[in-house]
């Protein structure tokens, strides 16, 4: 099987994980024109009133386009501290939310992270590692179009591409009773929440047709 295309992401949603775990290997695209308003620098968890998206802010650059490897995080509004709190508010009640949050605290420590590429790199080999996920991993030395597997723009916030080798499979979330089950949360909701039988919910989200 070729390998599968994938943008960065800042704690990708489950989706994006299925594909680390179905494929053998995966290329990471480094050399793209950083597109706005993508999971490369958001996530959506689950709080109490329902889904809450956390965004990284970005510096913002003179030139019209800028390569995503080389996208600068910005520490304007404390966005550490605010995602952290919003993890810990959301989560702090999950099964394993305290078996895994020493492994992610260091990530929200000020000024840890210049790069956003880096720092979505780091979290994905973060929970690839607590999910003893041994999926080869390599990076775009430039941008090729029209490659198989390529999931780059299609697993996004908005307007989604249609992925018929997905299929979101139901696991335990901590607010279900009261809001149903939110399909395609951020990695951190199923890793909270199922902790090592996460692996078993990224197997089942292969669909049956594929």
């Amino acid at each position: 099987m070729s390998p599968a295309y994938l943008s960065c992401a800042y704690l990708a949603p489950v989706q994006y994980y299925c594909k680390l775990f179905h494929h053998a290997a995966v290329c990471i695209e480094a050399y793209e024109n950083y597109p706005k308003q993508t999971y490369r620098n958001r996530c959506v968890i689950a709080g109490a009133n329902g889904p809450i998206t956390l965004s990284i802010p970005v510096e913002k650059t003179d030139a019209p386009k800028c390569l995503t490897r080389d996208i600068r995080i910005s520490e304007h509004g404390n966005w550490r501290h605010l995602h952290w709190n919003a993890i810990v508010s959301s989560y702090n009640t999950s099964p394993f939310f305290e078996y895994y949050a020493d492994d992610f605290i260091p990530f929200y420590e000020r000024g840890s992270y210049r790069f956003l590429f880096d720092f979505d790199e780091d979290l994905r080999r973060l929970v690839c590692r607590l999910l003893d996920m041994e999926t080869e991993a390599s990076y775009t030395a430039s941008y090729i179009y029209n490659v198989s597997n390529d999931f780059r723009e299609g697993i996004r916030p908005r307007h989604p591409a249609e992925d018929r080798s997905f299929a979101a499979c139901p696991y335990y979330q901590v607010f279900a009773q009261k809001l149903g089950f939110i399909p395609n949360l951020s990695i951190v909701d199923l890793l909270f929440n199922m902790g090592p039988e996460s692996v078993c919910v990224l197997r089942d989200g292969l669909a049956s047709d594929d």
